[in-house]
């Protein structure tokens, strides 16, 4: 009888629970399901804001003339939150519906927590659609509107002095904005409201948009008299030492004994 030292040792199949269950030092790792880039900040909305977003689109889908848009948005929108609101807005923007968008800025002019802010601006001049007459119509319509918010003094205060204390980097963004978008008289009328007659208080970096933008939009008086505002202000604000100086020209003249 033969030993059984000498027997072979047979290897138990792995079970289909093995199989499948990773063991303890395995590391899985889940890549994106499609070419969707990571959420960001402003692009997670409600499921309340979702809906209204589908809605607003069906309600309009045979039908998006501006007041055919403006009563869906006020009846698809007219009872979102505040914050659920602004992400149905920058929704409708990044999917390309800048007209339904706009018809949601109509809804929260509305709202009493509203304020004419001049980011929100910005990011609807920056989405409007290039090369369209009608957007560019639009956005010039959108900022006369901002002025008039301002200057009847929507920001919760009396109508003297609105545009002092006004956020510099906001404002910047959206004189930007308009330039890129070659609206270069809607920029001078935000420059000029804000700025050299509603005391707005800004920094180089505005001076030097504003002078470099009207001169490559062809508006040369307008960036001459950005140019002396910039100038008066470095005279306020810098040291002598750091001021720009022009070059004197020297003429020689020679005389003859």
């Amino acid at each position: 009888m033969a030993s059984l030292l000498f027997l072979p040792h047979t290897t138990p199949a792995p079970t289909l629970r093995a199989k499948l269950l990773p063991g303890p030092r395995t590391i899985i790792t889940c890549g994106p399901r499609d070419n969707r880039g990571p959420l960001q900040r402003g692009r997670s909305l409600s499921t309340e804001a979702i809906h209204a977003v589908q809605a607003l689109k069906r309600l309009t889908a045979a039908d998006r003339s501006p007041p055919a848009a403006t009563a869906a948005a006020s009846a698809a929108l007219g009872r979102l939150l505040r914050a659920d609101l602004l992400a149905a807005m920058a929704e409708l923007q990044r999917q390309g519906h800048w007209s339904l968008a706009l018809a949601a800025l109509h809804v929260a002019r509305a709202e009493p927590w509203y304020r004419p802010d001049p980011e929100l601006y910005a990011t609807f001049v920056s989405s409007s659609p290039s090369n369209d007459p009608a957007a560019a119509a639009a956005v010039d319509a959108l900022v006369e509107a901002f002025i008039e918010e301002k200057e009847r003094g929507a920001a919760g205060g009396s109508s003297e002095g609105v545009w002092v204390g006004e956020d510099v980097y906001k404002l910047t963004r959206l004189v930007r904005a308009l330039v890129a978008k070659g609206r270069a008289r809607a920029a001078w009328r935000v420059y000029e409201a804000a700025v050299r007659k509603g005391g707005c208080e800004v920094d180089e970096y505005m001076y030097r948009v504003m002078a470099k933008g009207m001169k490559r939009l062809g508006l040369d008086e307008e960036a001459a008299e950005v140019e002396a505002d910039l100038a008066d202000w470095e005279a306020r604000h810098l040291p002598d030492e750091m001021r720009p100086r022009e070059k004197s020209k020297t003429a020689v003249t020679g005389s003859v004994v």
